[in-house]
Parts: C-alpha cells; structure tokens; sequence
C-alpha cells in the first residue's frame, strides 16, 4: 500500500501512484498530464473533458477520448458553435461519450461563446492565472490541492465570460493537466523530464 508518494512503474521509473494503474494511465502521465497545453480548441477539448470528468474517474474519460473527438468535430470552436439541436440530440445517443444533458449543453454553450472571442483570448485568459512563482513539488498525494486561490480565480473569471461547468475544481483539474501548474510528485520521473 502506498502512503501517496511516488511508486516504481512496470519500467523501474518511479511515478505518481495515480499513473500507475493502466497502460492508459502511464501514458497519459507520461507524455500528457502537466504538459503545456496552448491554443484555443485544444485549451477547450480540455475544459471540456474535465467538465465531462466531474463526478466520474479520468479513465473513463481517457478511454473516450476518440469518441469525444468524433462527437465534437475534433473541439473546433467554430464548428461546435454551429452545431444544431439535431447535433445535440445526436450528442444525448452517442454511446461514444457520456451522455448527460447537462454537459453536453455546457460544451455546446461554451462552445458558443468562445466563437465570439478574438482568436488567442482563450488561451491568454486560461494562462495568465498560472501561478507566477511554482510552489514547491508535492511529496505525496496529499499534498496536492483540489483547489487553489488561482483556479478559484480561473473559474469566475471564465464564469463572468458566460462559461459553464468551470467551477474551482475543474478549474484545477485543467491548469493540472495543461501545465499551468506541476503537480508531478517530487520523485515522479515526469517531473524531471
């Protein structure tokens, strides 16, 4: 049992113990998750999927992924804009993704909103509540917060935008994954690489 500290993968290469349950997960902690993440539809295929993750395990959204990019046009803002209540019915059948109603409409929402900002606002919005000074690497698990005074910030500032399902935590969870933030644990390989 591990006290949330770094483990040893398959490969002898320690890692966050999160990242250590499938080959899905090595992956993605390996190559994805705290990489930088810029650009306007990649920052929103990532909010969204962390909108589509809460209440559910990461691996179920992992393992949709391609589902998620097929449903959504690839998370190109100006498409989604434009999809129909027949696109969003379509959504609520696709067994390719999670079906619920509320984060279909959230995406789609979203979607339409962002349409309207200049090219660039997205990203520049998401990175400048990136913490101007890294705080110090995480030994465990529990070391690592849900939220912080950032993402708390993050999520009214995309709220005050008309954003949806952008609370604090989701808000973490995406500065987490895009790199605003590296909570890799102290002795993750990946922190190092």
């Amino acid at each position: 049992m591990s006290d949330g500290a770094a483990l040893a993968g398959p490969d002898g290469r320690p890692r966050c113990p999160w990242g250590l349950s499938t080959e899905d997960y090595i992956a993605y902690h390996d190559e994805e998750w705290g990489r930088p993440v810029r650009g306007d539809d990649a920052l929103y295929e990532r909010l969204s999927l962390e909108a589509f993750q809460s209440g559910l395990s990461w691996i179920t959204i992992l393992r949709r992924r391609e589902g998620f990019r097929a449903a959504f046009a690839g998370f190109e803002i100006a498409k989604v804009a434009l999809f129909t209540d027949a696109d969003r019915e379509r959504l609520l059948a696709d067994e390719g993704i999670i079906r619920n109603r509320a984060k279909i409409d959230a995406t789609l929402a979203n979607a339409r909103v962002l349409a309207d900002w200049a090219p660039g606002d997205l990203d520049a919005l998401i990175w400048s509540h990136a913490p101007e000074t890294p705080g110090p690497a995480p030994r465990t698990l529990g070391d690592v917060p849900a939220i912080t005074p950032e993402s708390t910030a993050l999520s009214k500032a995309l709220k005050k935008k008309g954003l949806r399902f952008v609370g604090p935590t989701t808000a973490y969870a995406l500065m987490q994954a895009c790199g605003l933030v590296n909570d890799h644990l102290a002795d993750c390989s990946a922190r190092r690489s």
